[in-house]
């Protein structure tokens, strides 16, 4: 009897430690003295490791598209095409560019969280005023020359996009930053918030990528044709590859967890 009561009281024991984690880990305040246990330490590539990569293919893309619109294209104005030329630069040195930096220095700045969240809101919400202004400089090219506009795929993808972007910013401002919203559900919606980010984002790539193939099959099959293998058109595929290979690497980095000691990924939700 002795045995049995001593094995039923561990039991309790190991409930009672397994029902104070699970609390842990789904309340946004828990108290950082809570001892959780079996915890799984991650000793691998971190998101300071790749870091370096992430900003160097980012620098990489800006250049390569400069080198496009300003040497091939015929660089930059408020009218005729070259305002057109604003569009794809702002849209991928402004928008793509800075709001995969708002993504990253989530995981790389230190200091308290209100302040990594103060910084990640800053910089994604001065993205959306960006890719406001290069879908501006797109829309006035289109008035300007008696093209029609918002019929392509390219842009559809762009206007979904910028939706997303805006609909995700005001949710996280209210839910996460505002914390309107109880902390049981914030702990819900943390999961979705990081889903719809990342969806997000990958439609601002694959609408920078539609947008080139599209470019490019105008300039192909124009009065003056670009030739098929002409150093531009070679130039534009490099853009595309490289705007992928920058996409792909800030997408591991938000996949990537920083090394975590007994804590685990706690802080994840605070």
């Amino acid at each position: 009897m002795q045995v049995e009561g001593n094995s039923q009281n561990q039991n309790i024991a190991h409930k009672s430690r397994s029902s104070e984690s699970d609390l842990c880990l789904a309340d946004w305040d828990c108290d950082s003295s809570v001892n959780v246990e079996a915890m799984a330490v991650y000793s691998g590539v971190t998101p300071r490791h790749l870091a370096p990569v992430v900003h160097l293919l980012g620098v990489m893309g800006i250049v390569l598209m400069i080198v496009w619109t300003y040497s091939f294209r015929g660089g930059y104005g408020l009218s005729g095409a070259a305002v057109f030329n604003l569009h794809p630069l702002i849209m991928f040195a402004g928008f793509i560019f800075l709001s995969s930096e708002a993504i990253v220095v989530y995981k790389l700045v230190n200091g308290e969280k209100v302040y990594q969240k103060a910084v990640h809101m800053t910089v994604q919400g001065v993205a959306i005023f960006l890719a406001i202004v290069g879908v501006c400089a797109a829309y006035k090219f289109h008035i300007d020359n008696g093209i029609q506009n918002f019929y392509s795929l390219h842009s559809w993808f762009g206007v979904m996009t910028i939706v997303l972007y805006v609909v995700q910013w005001g949710l996280g401002f209210v839910a996460f930053w505002q914390q309107s919203v109880v902390k049981a559900k914030r702990a819900e919606l943390l999961p979705w918030h990081v889903f719809v980010g990342i969806a997000a984002y990958a439609a601002a790539l694959a609408t920078a990528e539609l947008g080139l193939l599209e470019k490019l099959t105008f300039l192909q099959k124009g009065a003056s044709p670009l030739g098929l293998w002409s150093s531009e058109a070679m130039l534009v595929n490099f853009i595309g590859i490289a705007i992928f290979a920058y996409g792909a690497s800030v997408v591991l980095t938000t996949l990537v967890p920083n090394s975590r000691k007994e804590a685990g990924y706690r802080d994840l939700l605070e």
